[in-house]
């Protein structure tokens, strides 16, 4: 029996439910980790997106925890107050006038500002700044020159512990996690964390069934500046296979690099999606297809 044409557009939007309800039963109860930062941070519209995908993930049994940057705000502020940003090896020279700047855009201003707008959404969610309950510890870094010198980043750290406990417990009360890329050294100092560091030590800490990284690309690309050469699912040994070949370009190699040595902590997969894409975390999660690169660990 053929439907009639004003039943086939609901028809076909059964047929996406349908196609969702088995991701939906196989992740539930899975935690994933969401590193939210760059563009997607600055496009209002595409973050409200993201964060309504957030809700529906809790709202069907997935245990999503945010973890976020907030660069471009925190250069704003620094400009505003007459400071001028320093980067050393891609990481930004934190002295103490610049940690008083990032405490306040990132670990309160954008972190809550996060968790309000989830439940302004309709879900539940906790911001775990340093004004309500600190979740990743850590100790400062110093790089190291061409000649083998210690570079001084000022308040600059990494993470070495996360209060998993705190975490956990948020979401198995239904509640979202979000986490500012801030840690407490040993003795209360804070610092400033590169955010997919962070991220990356949480998803680790959780044993995260899922890492998710918002990128300003769709994920990798065999050719770097055309979308339709996406290359959907990689297993670690195809991924390494394709850097030997040299096809994947040379820009995306540290990328794919970092989610490796990720995938060797024990993370399951690490996802590599547009943040511009409208719902682009649904589509990524709950089709047959995706929309960006699911790199997996090798079985």
């Amino acid at each position: 029996m053929t439907a009639e044409p004003h039943h086939q557009h609901a028809i076909e939007k059964a047929d996406v439910l349908i196609e969702a309800l088995g991701w939906i039963r196989r992740f539930r109860d899975k935690v994933t980790v969401i590193k939210l930062g760059g563009s997607v941070m600055e496009d209002q519209n595409a973050l409200r997106h993201l964060l309504v995908d957030i809700v529906f993930m809790e709202s069907v049994g997935m245990r999503p925890v945010v973890v976020h940057g907030g660069g471009a705000a925190i250069s704003r502020a620094m400009d505003a107050a007459g400071l001028k940003p320093r980067f050393i090896q891609g990481r930004r020279y934190t002295d103490d006038a610049t940690l008083k700047i990032v405490e306040q855009v990132l670990a309160y201003e954008t972190c809550e500002s996060i968790a309000h707008a989830i439940e302004e959404f309709g879900g539940r969610a906790m911001p775990l700044n340093f004004r309500t309950t600190n979740v990743l510890f850590g100790e400062r870094i110093a790089l190291k020159d061409e000649a083998g010198r210690e570079i001084d980043l000022g308040h600059v750290g990494n993470v070495t512990r996360v209060d998993r406990t705190t975490v956990e417990n948020l979401c198995y009360a239904g509640q979202v996690p979000v986490i500012p890329s801030m840690s407490l050294g040993p003795g209360g100092e804070k610092l400033n964390v590169n955010a997919d560091t962070a991220a990356t030590a949480v998803a680790t800490a959780l044993g995260a069934e899922k890492l998710i990284f918002l990128s300003d690309v769709n994920g990798v690309r065999k050719k770097k500046d055309d979308p339709e050469t996406l290359i959907h699912s990689l297993t670690a040994t195809q991924a390494r296979q394709m850097i030997r070949d040299g096809a994947i370009e040379s820009g995306m190699i540290p990328k794919v690099e970092g989610c490796l040595a990720i995938l060797d902590k024990g993370v399951r997969k690490i996802h590599i999606i547009d943040g511009q894409l409208r719902h682009s975390l649904l589509l990524e999660i709950y089709t047959n297809k995706g929309v960006g690169t699911e790199m997996v660990r090798d079985e």
